[in-house]
């Protein structure tokens, strides 16, 4: 009898039999479609009623907002345009599709913000050198509409954070711009009951180290991605060790797991297994093995090879 390895994790997508998901399906980001859309509407305003706002008040603080809101359309746009290109049906030349373009967008994503923070930085500190008179009322008042539009997009990508990194990234870009919102809203306040003047520079260091870190965590993840590094929540040793505990395999050797894109991992690996193993067919035993990859782990799609003992032996002495 094989091993039992007791119940599946509920974490698991689908069994490794179906295969990469269908130009019909999609990719997950596909789903939430519709909502990309509302979101790049939602962004392209706040950016216009911002531009407006900065350019009468006089605030650094609400142009550089501006200037967050104006890369999550952008963003939010390559996202929507990878989802598009990820939709066409995979060809002999490009056997998983265009699924990868979803990565590089995620990457360019990252480094829009990248450059919003250095221009914020190197903005604030003219300010500072040069100040500028700042209309405190008005910056507040475009500051809460803007805050209110960002809650909006926030609700519309509320299920989708977690499912893509295109999803994360355009989903921490509104969270990120929501709280420049709240920065310029602080700074505005302190100008309209203080007449302090540093309060729109330095709300706009604010707006711009908020970026910094979702910059980095979305670069970090989409290189992990390009990079082919094994899946974070796919343990190979552990994988290793369900496989070999499978009734007749001998050793595992050449096991590779990495990420076609974001919820699509992808493992190969090669099973020296027992004469007496085969006598039922390779398709029962294959059958096996790969109901313990797709039952135990989160893996979209894997390839085992077969190989009888001694097989390497006599592939050595052939290729010697």
């Amino acid at each position: 009898m094989g091993h039992d390895h007791g119940p599946p994790p509920s974490s698991r997508l689908r069994s490794n039999r179906e295969g990469p998901p269908s130009s019909a399906s999609g990719t997950l980001t596909g789903t939430f479609r519709s909502r990309l859309l509302w979101t790049i509407g939602i962004s392209a305003s706040i950016t216009v009623i911002q531009v407006v706002g900065a350019l009468i008040s006089g605030s650094l603080a609400l142009l550089a907002d501006a200037a967050h809101s104006l890369t999550d359309a952008v963003g939010v746009s390559l996202a929507l345009g990878a989802i598009t290109l990820a939709q066409r049906a995979p060809t002999p030349r490009r056997t998983f599709g265009f699924y990868r373009v979803e990565i590089f967008s995620a990457v360019l994503n990252a480094l829009l913000l990248v450059g919003i923070f250095v221009w914020v930085l190197w903005s604030a500190i003219g300010r500072f050198a040069e100040p500028v008179e700042v209309k405190g009322g008005l910056m507040f008042a475009v500051a809460v509409g803007g805050l209110a539009a960002n809650m909006v997009g926030l609700w519309l990508l509320r299920d989708a954070k977690d499912q893509s990194l295109n999803l994360r990234g355009a989903y921490l870009e509104v969270l990120g711009d929501a709280l420049g919102s709240v920065a310029v809203i602080v700074g505005g306040l302190v100008i309209l009951l203080t007449g302090w003047q540093a309060a729109d520079p330095i709300a706009s260091i604010v707006i711009g180290l908020l970026i910094v870190p979702r910059a980095y965590g979305l670069l970090r993840d989409s290189v992990r991605v390009l990079l082919e590094a094994t899946p974070e929540d796919v343990d190979l040793a552990v994988v290793r060790a369900h496989l070999l505990e499978e009734r007749g395999v001998v050793d595992v050797h050449d096991l590779h797991g990495w990420t076609v894109t974001s919820g699509m991992p992808v493992l190969t690996v090669h099973v020296v297994v027992k004469e007496a193993a085969l006598v039922d067919g390779y398709g029962e035993l294959l059958r096996r093995l790969q109901r313990c990859v797709g039952e135990h782990f989160d893996v979209a799609h894997s390839t085992i090879q077969l190989e009888p003992e001694g097989h390497a032996e006599a592939a050595g002495a052939l290729h010697g």
